[in-house]
């Protein structure tokens, strides 16, 4: 079937393991009323795993749909733990790279919080693409940035350092996305391009269908990631995971693919087939003891919210079909309060609603925040437990 080629590698030889109905086409965009967040639109996941390159991808997307705007949201510069992570990543590839007085482009920049960092830090002049970006706040003088997708049109910039995170898994034609890059960079030799992507062997591994979510219609291991970045012409310097593992990052130079050795983390294809195998087998049991757990706590007339207004939290509950079991969904970040989570439409909350609340249950849409919600709630004075993901 053609929707089953490759987009990374353009291969034939792949499969379907995991379906999914009635998955908001956008979870991180601020709807305004619960009327707008339970007719947004809706589309299909049909995850498909390449048995040739191991990339996974959903062959059910429609990229036509995608709204990416300044009503996109999704930022996490409130979060100190998020901060502290950004700031030793942008310290680390600014030494290792001597990244002082050079010019810093980021493709999918958000807010640009990252990209100031690498420009104050150095210093250097940072160039940031992204549609969703809308200028309040403080820029700093030697940071401009464009609210345009980045495309062949913007090829004549040059930079020293090409970063992208968390921007790749948006992309479905990977590597005609890539191979842009790999153009705008030319034969420069000395340029560095860093892509930082979710890690898809994590989401695998823990069964995460939170974490599988209409926008993200690529998803890369190791070794894929790898594969399709010496297939367009790079050099891979260094692949590694961080943020507990739930971020792959890659570092690659212009070349042809072959001069640098293979890294022993690209050689995945046989582990990411058996966790695609597992995930298929077991991810049907998991939502089922999430949603039966759930629905039990509500017979109960305990209550429960979950912490995370973003796209884990769309993802799990549209994939358990929860409305009246968890009316609210809390996040720190100020944007996003009295707005409502597509698909069901739960209202984003301030942590400060919760002592009206007063949840019995919070559900915590990512692990390694649970020290600094803990926090948190022991300054509100409220006991809930944390059930994390």
């Amino acid at each position: 079937m053609s929707d089953l080629i490759c987009p990374s590698c353009a291969s034939g030889s792949a499969r379907i393991f995991y379906r999914m109905f009635g998955a908001p086409h956008h979870s991180v965009l601020l709807l305004e009323t619960r009327e707008q967040a339970l007719s947004y639109p809706q589309g299909h996941i049909a995850l498909t795993f390449c048995e040739v390159c191991g990339f996974v991808w959903n062959s059910a997307f429609d990229p036509t749909v995608h709204e990416y705007s300044a009503k996109y949201e999704a930022t996490q510069a409130y979060s100190p733990t998020f901060n502290a992570f950004h700031r030793r990543l942008a310290e680390n590839l600014i030494g290792r790279f001597d990244l002082h007085h050079k010019t810093v482009i980021e493709i999918g920049c958000g807010q640009g919080e990252f990209l100031q960092l690498l420009s104050e830090l150095g210093p250097n002049r940072g160039l940031g693409f992204d549609p969703a970006y809308r200028a309040n706040g403080y820029t700093p003088p030697n940071v401009e940035f464009i609210a345009d997708f980045y495309s062949e049109k913007y090829l004549h910039y040059a930079g020293d350092f090409v970063c992208c995170k968390m921007t790749l898994e948006h992309i479905l034609p990977t590597q005609e996305f890539v191979r842009t890059v790999r153009r705008a960079v030319g034969e420069r030799p000395e340029t560095v391009v860093f892509f930082q992507v979710p890690n898809a062997q994590y989401v695998l591994k823990d069964l995460a269908f939170w974490d599988v979510y209409y926008e993200h219609c690529s998803y890369f291991t190791s070794g894929s990631l790898a594969r399709l970045f010496r297939r367009c012409g790079f050099d891979v310097l260094n692949l590694w995971t961080d943020y507990d593992d739930q971020y792959l990052m890659i570092e690659a130079r212009p070349g042809d693919g072959t001069g640098v050795r293979l890294l022993a983390n690209e050689h995945d294809l046989e582990a990411t087939a058996a966790l695609v195998k597992e995930f298929e087998q077991t991810v049907p049991v998991r939502i089922t003891e999430w949603r039966e757990r759930l629905r039990r706590l509500h017979a109960e007339g305990r209550k429960a919210v979950i912490w995370g207004g973003g796209s884990k939290g769309v993802a799990f509950l549209t994939t358990l079909g929860l409305r009246d079991e968890i009316p609210y969904a809390v996040d720190v970040n100020p944007n996003k309060h009295g707005t409502f989570l597509a698909g069901h439409g739960q209202e984003v909350i301030a942590p400060e609603r919760l002592t009206t609340y007063q949840p019995d249950v919070v559900i915590v849409m990512n692990p390694i925040y649970c020290p600094e919600i803990r926090q948190q709630l022991d300054a509100l004075g409220l006991d809930a437990e944390l059930w994390p993901v």
